[in-house]
């Protein structure tokens, strides 16, 4: 039987063999595309070849793409682990055409691939084409001999591709097999008629021919090009002869490993089956997106991935785990998978790490949330409620990762219903919130305009590593709203020229600055731009004269701007290398900002920076200073890179097959673009200044160079004898003598702390006097002066030892915060629960609050609220 790795392998060679460069997969997390949450098809890392804005050095390629689908009417989370196909991670098989072949070797390809290469049965397949497609229609029937009865018409919905409302767009035509009659859903099963998987879709291709205009105007592409799809999942379970993805060997290494730890049977109970498979589908997404530098959040694409830990810990727990595991599930995945995928072996060790310690997080999260559902169910039991409303089920769901068929369970073992329809409101909420926040998201700015020049063959070529001077033709002037101009006199624009040194923001460099000389006049260069490998756009002021299109200009880069660039930038990989020295290797740059002022650098590691780890990756950066070694600037094959140089290149980042390697021998060697200086001596020294998290397991360290740094020290020297000043130290003393006043103000703060606590210990007593007898309960109502909630907490439990039955509320203004305290006694709770009451009255603070049934707590932002809070608690008794 053939296995999946063979399949993919298959694919790849046939395709290479076919002409085709075999491209890596790209990211999960798409490169430059705001209007993706994560990477769904194999064309999305090759979208601005297919939109004119990028060229590459092939015009076939094929690749194995990693995908991921969490979202949309076929990939609903919750149906995944439940059905035969659903999955969240997935492969996709593609071969792409960018101007060179087009249907009728797009057909051949792929029929003599999936019949000769894989053997499939010529007559279990059938396909599908746009109704409108006649060509396509008789090309498969001359090239595949595939009969007219077997070629199904479809409507655009299901036959009609588009990139989006506007752009490159046309037919496509999907591949089935039938599985057999056995498969089938009824009389009216068929392709194009239901859903069922006894047609099974396996490869799509689609027929890029088209530019549809905002008018909806469709003209022919001049150049028309082919992209297609086949889930490697799929494909493997037909050739393997499974009716499921799951009985693959993609998946049953997973399985059978989990149902082992278990002490189950794969096969022998559906919910127990379905647990196993949610897990084996999760941990596949879990350890590619961390292998991609993807960490749990509560936001964005981390919220996903902390979403999809929780969901296959709450499976797991269903299977009696109730310690971590899935961090060992996740490290089978690297085991079966990372001969194909080396990110997965590199990010082991801290992919683990990461895993283990958010499910030791998410158990702790998980009985918080029983906690808050059990006291939810008492709080609404004793108001004579059986409902759970839907606010309550989402945020459970939302925020303690509850499935709402978990809280359904639990609700309904104490003859409980949750409100599910009113779930699905606040679920529908988030996903419009979701998709507002990522379609779309990102400053489009000038992109059309930039795009307009690259598709009128307009380059530009950087001549700035060897110079910071030189004369060019000015190709295209834009003015401030990127339309094309002959001429600039006044204010802002944009310039194109033939040759620049200027360097245009890319690669986390940001573009330089400086002017431009004509003969009929000057303007600032104020940014560069680099809205396309091959077209660096500058941002011009007018200063004199005017701008001419098609004339001859002097371009001159700000040198000292640059040259301090360059310090931060060179400073920047000696930093990134001492982190994978001091800290591990599984340190992976999430991000960087190299200016001529500062250099910001973020990466990935687990924990903040002891300040021993800071001062040893300071030392170490600045010893490769000290150093002086030669930084040498070199282009070569990304094999020879990546394999003799050993070079660390960002993943993620699309290459070309001849990169620029940058050399520091014995410090440093990564794959970039960017300026750098000559020697690392002439950085100077290297200055860290701030380091902090800003995302879960994301770093971020901020430092200075050069000049820079030199002031930072001379800041900080300065401060430290201002302050010896002020306390009467000298300088190497200033810590002593601070520790010493610290220690002073803490014991002060007891002394008076213990005297607070006795002062309202006393009024407490008198206090107790002022309870009221409401519908025969005994009320204590009243507003306290208390230093801290400590206190206060101190105050109600003196009074509950004095008031046995009945209920207590104490208020107080805390730092201008409004915090109540709300006691019920036990033998109370059949009629009111702390919780319920202190909900009925904290609106009036404008805040929230719950706790237990016998005492709960509140705090809210308006103090002058207190006593409406406390009078609407009598009132409210009183009924």
């Amino acid at each position: 039987m053939i296995s999946a790795a063979e399949i993919r392998t298959q694919f790849l060679q046939y395709f290479q063999a076919h002409g085709h460069s075999i491209e890596p997969s790209s990211s999960l997390v798409p490169q430059d595309d705001p209007t993706l949450l994560f990477t769904n098809a194999g064309m999305v890392q090759f979208k601005k070849i297919f939109q004119g804005q990028e060229r590459r050095d092939y015009l076939r390629a094929a690749t194995s793409q990693k995908c991921l689908r969490v979202g949309g009417k076929h990939n609903d989370l919750e149906n995944v682990g439940r059905t035969a196909r659903h999955h969240t991670f997935f492969e996709m098989l593609g071969n792409f055409s960018f101007g060179d072949y087009f249907k009728e070797k797009a057909i051949e390809l792929a029929w003599n691939f999936i019949t000769q290469e894989l053997g499939l049965d010529k007559d279990r397949l059938y396909i599908s084409i746009f109704r409108e497609d006649d060509e396509a229609g008789d090309l498969w029937q001359k090239i595949a001999g595939v009969p007219a009865n077997r070629i199904y018409r479809l409507d655009e919905a299901d036959n009609f591709w588009a990139m989006g409302d506007t752009g490159p767009c046309g037919p496509c035509s999907e591949i089935y097999v039938d599985q057999g009659a056995d498969m089938s859903c009824g009389p009216d099963c068929g392709i194009g008629r239901c859903d069922c998987d006894r047609f099974l879709e396996i490869w799509n291709l689609v027929f890029m021919q088209f530019n549809r205009a905002q008018d909806g105007t469709m003209t022919p592409l001049p150049k028309p090009s082919i992209d297609t799809g086949m889930g490697l999942e799929r494909i493997t379970a037909v050739c393997q002869g499974k009716r499921s993805n799951f009985d693959t060997d993609l998946f049953q290494g997973l399985i059978q490993a989990m149902a082992q730890k278990a002490g189950v049977s794969y096969g022998d109970n559906y919910d127990t089956d379905t647990a196993l498979r949610v897990i084996a589908d999760h941990s596949r997404a879990i350890a590619f997106l961390l292998a991609d530098g993807m960490l749990p959040s509560n936001e964005g694409r981390g919220y996903v991935l902390r979403r999809l830990i929780r969901r296959a810990y709450r499976f797991g727990k269903l299977l009696g785990f109730n310690q971590p595991f899935l961090y060992s599930t996740a490290d089978q995945v690297v085991r079966e998978m990372g001969h194909a995928f080396p990110e997965l072996t590199a990010s082991r060790e801290f992919m683990l790490r990461v895993v283990r310690q958010e499910e030791e997080r998410f158990g702790e999260t998980l009985d918080k949330g029983l906690q808050i559902l059990e006291s939810e169910m008492t709080s609404l039991e004793a108001q004579g409620q059986k409902s759970i409303s839907g606010t309550t089920a989402f945020k459970l769901y939302d925020t303690y990762g509850f499935p709402l068929d978990i809280v359904n369970d639990i609700a309904q073992k104490q003859n409980f219903i949750v409100d599910e329809a009113g779930f699905q409101q606040c679920m529908a909420v988030q996903k419009k919130k979701s998709k507002e926040a990522w379609a779309g998201s990102g400053d489009k700015g000038l992109a059309n305009e930039f795009a307009n020049l690259l598709s009128q063959g307009l380059e530009s070529e950087f001549v700035g590593y060897d110079c910071m001077q030189t004369t060019s033709r000015i190709l295209a002037l834009l003015d401030d709203q990127g339309q094309s101009v002959t001429s600039l006199d006044a204010g802002t624009g944009f310039m194109v020229t033939l040759k620049t040194p200027f360097y245009g923001e890319s690669g986390g460099q940001m573009g330089d600055t400086g002017r431009v000389q004509a003969p009929t006049g000057t303007a600032q260069i104020l940014d560069t731009l680099k809205p396309a490998p091959n077209l660096i756009v500058h941002k011009i002021e007018i200063s004199s004269g005017e701008i001419l299109a098609d004339q001859e200009v002097t371009l001159l880069v700000e040198e000292g701007e640059r040259m301090a660039t360059a310090r931060n930038h060179t400073a920047t990989h000696l930093l990134h290398a001492a982190l994978r020295r001091i800290l591990g290797s599984h340190v992976k740059q999430a991000g960087s900002l190299v200016g001529p002022s500062r250099l910001r650098f973020d990466f990935t590691h687990i924990s903040g920076l002891a300040p021993e780890e800071l001062r040893q990756v300071e030392d170490e950066v600045n010893r490769a200073i000290l150093a002086n070694a030669p930084v040498i600037a070199q282009v070569m094959d990304y094999d020879q890179a990546i394999q003799d140089k050993q070079a660390v290149a960002l993943f993620g980042e699309k290459y070309d097959a001849q990169v620029r390697v940058i050399e520091m021998p014995g410090e440093s060697v990564e794959l970039c673009g960017g300026t750098h200086l000559s020697a690392t001596g002439q950085a100077g020294s290297f200055a860290i200044v701030s380091e902090g998290g800003i995302a879960a397991g994301v770093r971020r360290i901020e430092a200075l160079t050069g000049w820079d740094a030199l002031h930072y020290w001379q800041s900080n020297r300065e401060e430290i004898r201002e302050t010896a000043q002020l306390l009467k130290a000298i300088p190497g003393e200033v810590g002593k003598k601070v520790r010493a006043l610290q220690e002073q103000n803490r014991t002060l703060s007891k002394e008076l702390s213990a005297i607070q606590t006795k002062m309202m210990s006393a009024s407490g007593k008198d206090l107790a006097t002022g309870v009221k007898n409401i519908n025969g309960l005994q009320v204590l109502t009243c507003k306290v002066d208390s230093p801290d909630i400590n206190a206060l907490r101190n105050l109600m439990d003196d009074l509950r030892s004095k008031i046995s039955s009945g209920i207590i509320a104490l208020a107080a203004n805390i730092e201008h915060k409004a915090m109540l305290l709300v006691s019920v006694s036990k033998d109370l709770h059949d009629r009111y629960t702390a919780p319920a009451l202190i909900k009925e009255i904290c609106i009036e603070i404008k805040g929230g609050g719950g706790g237990r049934p016998d005492l709960a707590q509140a705090g809210g932002s308006d103090p002058a609220g207190i006593e409406r809070a406390l009078a609407k608690l009598e009132a409210y008794l009183q009924q």
